[in-house]
């Protein structure tokens, strides 16, 4: 079982559970078109925002597989919502888990992706005692891979059209880490720590 004590904290953000008040910022950003592109759901009118929401503040301890904690990511200088960040546990026994993350595009180019995956990471290792953590993404959202590259993770897998999204078939390329090279790589500079603080 993993609730840990909110929020995060890492160099420029807070990471903290949904609340009530997170539906425009969050309809803000996953009702826009570049933003869904490579996610599983098309841009969300206001009411699935809102059930969206609804899933996300239940999102917020890790128990058994398949369990995700997601937070929202405020910018700690400006009190904006930039994005959220996700870690899954996909199988418990082998100590199997997953990261993923969203961005608002205003916020693309400025290391916040990196800065709070590098966070769930920490939570994975650290907190969860995970063995190993993957993160994926359609070959085409480049983005993300630079993320993955930046995180040092490794690429394991490259898959061709391996599922059929949005009317087209789209492939998959898998990245992981290791507990043991998440231990052995160098203390980075915005890796999390906990806030003294709350919002």
């Amino acid at each position: 079982m993993l609730e840990p004590d909110y929020p995060l904290s890492t160099v420029r953000m807070l990471l903290r559970p949904y609340d009530a008040g997170d539906l425009a910022a969050l309809h803000a950003m996953f009702g826009r078109e570049d933003v869904c592109r490579f996610l599983p759901w098309p841009p969300m009118d206001l009411d699935q925002a809102r059930a969206k929401l609804e899933q996300r503040v239940r999102q917020v301890r890790i128990g058994a597989d398949g369990d995700a904690i997601v937070l929202a990511a405020i910018e700690s200088a400006t009190g904006r919502h930039v994005g959220e960040f996700m870690l899954r546990l996909t199988n418990g026994d082998s100590r199997q888990g997953e990261i993923g993350w969203s961005l608002h595009p205003d916020n693309h180019g400025r290391g916040l992706a990196t800065e709070g995956a590098r966070a769930m990471l920490r939570l994975g290792f650290e907190e969860l005692g995970l063995h190993r953590i993957t993160a994926g993404c359609d070959p085409r959202n480049t983005a993300s891979l630079r993320v993955m590259e930046r995180l040092e993770m490794r690429r394991e897998a490259a898959f061709a059209e391996s599922s059929f999204l949005k009317g087209e078939w789209v492939g998959e390329i898998v990245c992981a880490m290791l507990d043991s090279e998440w231990r052995s790589a160098p203390e980075p500079r915005e890796r999390a720590s906990r806030a003294p603080n709350r919002l």
